[in-house]
């Protein structure tokens, strides 16, 4: 019987979904800096994630998202 372990950057990616869909922009932002504090290329990753994002553009989603867990 083989047992077939999905790679590092699969479940990575994965997680990084699960965490944009749950959770607002700061806080998918503050888990990757935790995530990367001790190694790994945070700003890369940031910029990946957030690719032509702004201040303003997150507050936006922030409020939005926000706003939708009162209802």
């Amino acid at each position: 019987m083989s047992i077939q372990l999905p790679r590092q950057q699969e479940v990575v990616a994965e997680a990084m979904q699960v965490l944009q869909q749950h959770l607002p922009p700061s806080k998918v932002a503050l888990v990757i800096s935790m995530w990367f504090a001790e190694g790994g290329d945070y700003l890369k990753t940031r910029e990946e994630l957030f690719a032509g994002e702004t201040v303003a553009s997150l507050a936006a989603k922030i409020q939005a998202f926000q706003e939708q867990k009162v209802d």
